[in-house]
């Protein structure tokens, strides 16, 4: 199944129904709810979605938007936080996207799990690269003390995304929902790519899935921290879905497929049928330019 997120579209729409109808315009029979979702576009998008327009493949969390919140902003209530009351909140939101998700009879809700309370040296790192001194002494010794760091720090971190999201598994699966749980671009974000194997034997139930990223792991692969096609490999044996997108390097994501680095042809090995392949791309982007790259993927995916 190929779905396109609407946050490529959603900032410039005011009716939930005419924004999935431009989906729909494209050739798609799904859409992702991106994060963006303000609570105003909710009466078009069930309407869309009760007359057949189209169907909902996952929503992104936080979906719809917290009240008063007007912007995309998927990391406002952290899992990982300090602060019992934002892991509250971060466990209600999430239970309302669960809710809105069985409502449309999406099948998944993509997560982000937070982050380590360390500055992230992600942007530094790629203006570096882009300079040229990647593989230099001076990178090489700047990453090693980003992992040391990273290492000291996240153990708090980790405890706390964990305990909200073992209460958030057997709520999904009541719901018949995935959590697609997202490999992030970020280097201080939650699960460390190293971590994930453990991360998946922490959580065996069914419910709790791996998403693939695959600008945010071509993201970590220019900055020389995995490398894209063994990192999924390594989990595809959990693997629900997809984000879909290109990746101008080092760093510059949400690209069109085949207008960036990523060789999609290597990793079509480990794409089935039942992925969730979401084509998650910039609103910078025109239409035709969404087309193009929708093409080029799927004449090297195929269609299915």
């Amino acid at each position: 199944m190929y779905s396109l997120s609407t946050c490529w579209n959603s900032h410039r729409h005011t009716d939930g129904k005419a924004m999935l109808q431009e989906v729909r315009d494209l050739g798609f029979d799904y859409a992702e709810l991106g994060h963006g979702t303000r609570i105003s576009l909710l009466p078009g998008i069930l309407d869309a979605v009760e007359t057949g327009l189209i169907r909902i493949s996952s929503l992104h969390n936080f979906c719809p938007l917290p009240m008063g919140i007007t912007r995309a902003a998927p990391n406002i209530f952290q899992f990982s936080s300090e602060d019992p009351r934002e892991r509250d909140n971060a466990l209600r939101h999430t239970l309302k996207t669960l809710d809105f998700a069985a409502r449309l009879q999406a099948q998944a809700v993509v997560l982000h799990m937070g982050s380590i309370a360390m500055k992230d040296p992600k942007d530094h790192l790629a203006e570096l690269a882009k300079d040229g001194q990647r593989g230099t002494p001076r990178y090489e010794r700047l990453c090693m003390e980003i992992l040391e760091r990273r290492e000291e720090k996240k153990e708090r971190a980790v405890a706390h995304a964990w305990e909200v999201l073992h209460k958030l598994a057997p709520e999904a699966g009541q719901r018949g929902l995935k959590l697609g749980i997202e490999n992030r671009d970020g280097l201080t974000e939650l699960p460390i790519d190293s971590d994930l194997l453990l991360f998946f034997g922490e959580f065996a139930d069914p419910a709790v899935c791996y998403w693939h990223d695959t600008g945010h792991a071509q993201v970590k692969e220019n900055l020389g921290f995995i490398h894209h096609l063994l990192h999924l490999e390594s989990n595809a044996g959990r693997l629900a879905g997809f984000h879909l997108h290109d990746v101008e390097f080092p760093d510059r994501d949400h690209r069109p497929p085949g207008k960036g680095t990523i060789d999609f042809a290597q990793l079509k090995p480990f794409v089935k049928p039942e992925h969730i392949k979401v084509f998650e791309l910039s609103p910078s982007l025109s239409p035709e330019e969404v087309r193009e790259g929708v093409a080029h993927l799927r004449s090297i995916w195929g269609e299915g």
